[in-house]
């Protein structure tokens, strides 16, 4: 369903020039299955997942090179309105943080509609009260006409997926999803992910700095540092036996197995400025998404070391 291949991103900076912040990643994903795009902040997860989407855009930033098919569509190649058209029918996004993405001056009800033109209003609001309440909103027809505020984080964050899924896309990008929300919300609304995800084949994109959270969703897992990916592969090979240190890093780094008062484990020092790299820093990734030849979402690991 989505093929990325040899994607390289750039942001322009004053002084700097542009400035790569994806460096030649290859990401698959096939229909029905879910992979992770993972690293900390600064490893160039995020601007992946928005240039799939082409949103980084002159004069901020612009895709340089690279090829990214939607079921066999290259994306890259599209004008501008074609392009809408994709972001409206074929793929949805769920952003991080929905405070922001909800605007505050408009009802849930009309932000949600957006996303579904082309039906009467009350084929609308039925659609929109079905996935509502498949997403766990109580008394979701009452609640069409509410404002943002009114809503908990939690709530909010289910109102983010609905404006993504009502218009029934065959790719979802959700771009750490659960960070703010507690960790019983955090649970409901990954297992409710994973279900859409299995009912409805979709094909995800999922961004985050958790493995552990990963694995909950995915099948496969790419490993992101410094604009490349480093280590790539079915997620439970990887956090089995991880081939890459950074990727080892990320599993230590993680405080679930922590002991009281224990020294938390962290990764020490900071990315490397992109826009000085080191001269021996490789230009682009050498680990590989899964096979595209495998047959369905257990493929042999592809984990590569650089």
């Amino acid at each position: 369903m989505l093929d990325v291949e040899d994607l390289h991103t750039v942001y322009y900076q004053g002084g700097h020039g542009a400035v790569p912040a994806v460096r030649g990643i290859d990401v698959f994903i096939r229909e029905g299955s879910a992979t992770a795009l993972v690293g900390e902040s600064g490893s160039g997860k995020t601007t992946a997942a928005l240039s799939v989407m082409r949103l980084v855009r002159k004069p901020i930033g612009d895709v340089v090179r690279g090829r990214v098919r939607l079921d066999g569509t290259d994306l890259m190649t599209l004008n501008d309105r074609a392009m809408r058209q994709v972001l409206l029918h074929e793929i949805g996004y769920v952003p991080q943080d929905p405070t922001t993405a909800l605007d505050p001056l408009f009802t849930i009800r009309t932000q949600i509609a957006e996303a579904c033109p082309g039906k009467s209003r009350a084929e609308t609001d039925d659609h929109i009260v079905d996935v509502l309440e498949r997403l766990g909103v109580l008394d979701a027809r009452d609640r069409l006409k509410s404002y943002p505020h009114e809503f908990s984080g939690g709530m909010r964050q289910r109102v983010a997926i609905a404006v993504a899924l009502v218009k029934e896309p065959r790719l979802l990008i959700a771009d750490e999803p659960t960070t703010a929300l507690d960790v019983t919300t955090q649970l409901a609304i990954l297992r409710l992910l994973d279900e859409l995800r299995r009912e409805r084949k979709l094909a995800v994109l999922f961004v985050t700095h958790d493995l552990a959270v990963a694995r909950l969703v995915c099948q496969d897992v790419a490993v992101m540092y410094g604009g490349i990916v480093v280590e790539a592969g079915p997620i439970a090979d990887v956090m089995a036996a991880p081939k890459h240190p950074y990727t080892r890093a990320l599993l230590d780094a993680d405080e679930r197995d922590a002991q009281p008062h224990s020294r938390l484990r962290a990764i020490p020092g900071q990315p490397p400025p992109l826009s000085a790299l080191p001269p021996d820093v490789p230009s682009r990734s050498a680990a590989r998404s899964p096979s595209r030849s495998a047959p369905g979402p257990s493929r042999p690991s592809t984990s590569t070391v650089t």
